[in-house]
């Protein structure tokens, strides 16, 4: 009796301290009003066989012109410019070889994107041009512990007057903005990481992001996760009990537009447009 007793509470503990762990900000929280009801155009409103490729200023002209929101990437360059780009690596979309951070921003200007002869904007031109016209969500892509892009982009960002959240895969940033920019709304990027490229995806620190164990450091706002993965037991704590935002990624067909309508609240998206235009 005595370690049945023993047993249960420390399995109440464990609970109660999984639950602190992957509990997002609960007060003081920003409105998510300025972000629902409108479609994210994943990386705008591309196609990579066209003259309007990914992360684009001509894919993020025609998102605006259809009056979708903006996910969008951004970097830096090796000479500290922040630059909209998916990929640490340029080979898949320009042919290059290295890293984006290997080239200065006039160096990465020789390439271009995909088939076309669009360039690698610069970050403060895709902030021009879109001018507040649409929500944007700005991923910060950081490798390791480099949080340079957070200073660098929100320098710009803090002068923008448009509505924007950010969002990142690396915990750190996210915890960058909790830390600098608290009255931004901020958001964890995840996925059931093993279950695509369990050889890639392996080891401690990827079942973490996975059952979302950062939170307790980050204090999201939103959770942004892979729309095949909805099941995943934190992510539905994380709305359900908690009631905070769930943004899927990446929708590519109205199917699956339909089907994550009944647990997201954000929907991002590419390969098709919605039947129902900008607007949900």
């Amino acid at each position: 009796m005595v370690f049945l007793k023993i047993l249960g509470l420390s399995l109440l503990i464990l609970l109660v301290l999984y639950l602190l762990m992957i509990m997002p900000r609960i007060i003081n929280k920003p409105s998510r009003e300025p972000f629902t009801g409108v479609l994210y155009a994943h990386r705008g409103l591309f196609d990579n066989e066209s003259d309007a490729p990914e992360n684009s200023m001509a894919a993020f002209k025609k998102a605006v012109d259809g009056g979708y929101g903006i996910e969008c990437d951004v970097q830096l360059s090796k000479d500290g410019v922040p630059v909209v780009f998916h990929d640490f690596t340029l080979e898949r979309v320009t042919g290059q070889k290295g890293k984006v951070i290997d080239y200065t921003y006039d160096e990465l200007l020789n390439f271009n994107l995909m088939n076309s002869h669009e360039k690698i904007p610069r970050f403060e031109d895709f902030l021009k041009m879109v001018d507040g016209k649409v929500p944007l969500i700005v991923e910060l892509k950081i490798e390791r512990f480099d949080l340079s892009v957070c200073n660098k982009a929100d320098e710009l960002l803090s002068k923008y007057k448009g509505v924007y959240c950010i969002e990142s895969f690396n915990p750190f940033g996210v915890h960058w903005y909790k830390k600098n920019r608290p009255e931004i709304m901020r958001g964890q990027l995840s996925d059931d990481f093993h279950k695509d490229k369990p050889e890639e995806f392996s080891g401690l620190i990827y079942f973490l992001l996975t059952y979302l164990f950062f939170n307790f450091l980050t204090r999201p706002d939103f959770i942004a996760f892979n729309h095949k993965y909805a099941d995943n037991i934190s992510r539905r704590l994380c709305r359900y009990l908690y009631g905070t935002v769930a943004a899927a990624w990446t929708i590519k067909s109205e199917q699956q537009l339909e089907d994550a309508k009944k647990g997201f609240d954000i929907f991002i998206f590419d390969s098709f447009v919605p039947k129902s235009g900008a607007k949900l």
